[in-house]
């Protein structure tokens, strides 16, 4: 059994053609605990002055923080994804209701759009983030460190 199919976790697009879709395609390093729960994307931009297929890793972190920002978001609002770890990916909802997308990938490209995405692509988006968290569940569980406690009746050798 190979991995799932790629989930869609952002799909804007407008009847112009505008669009930009963070696909999530895997796993990064299957198997290797530090790697396991990083999900590997791809940011698909096209625009009518741009077309472009940049890399994205996600950690669970970056999904719980897109969740809350999504359930916050109103006219005037941003949310966004990526975590300043690289490739970082903005959202601005504008009064008009049209998003102005923001892209900034240090090593190879900065731009902006804008798209007039469906009335209802932010419960649409909900729906994609659930979705992808059932696809790919958070899988490691990681354990405190070891506390060493010191006791008085301890004693030091020295």
């Amino acid at each position: 059994m190979g991995e799932p199919e790629p989930v869609d976790l952002i799909h804007l697009a407008d009847a112009d053609g505008d669009r930009c879709l963070v696909r999530v395609t895997g796993r990064y390093q299957p198997g290797i605990l530090t790697g396991h729960d990083t999900l590997r994307a791809d940011v698909l931009v096209s625009t009518s002055f741009l077309d472009a297929r940049l890399e994205l890793y996600l950690l669970q972190r970056d999904l719980s923080a897109w969740e809350h920002e999504l359930e916050g978001l109103v006219p005037g609002g941003n949310a966004g994804i990526g975590g300043g770890r690289g490739l970082e990916l903005g959202i601005r909802l504008n009064e008009d209701q049209s998003v102005c997308v923001t892209v900034n990938d240090p090593d190879r490209l900065s731009t902006f759009f804008w798209i007039r995405p469906q009335d209802d692509w932010i419960q649409d988006h909900r729906v994609r983030l659930d979705r992808l968290q059932q696809v790919w569940p958070s899988e490691v569980i990681e354990t405190a460190p070891m506390v060493y406690e010191w006791s008085p009746d301890r004693r030091q050798s020295t």
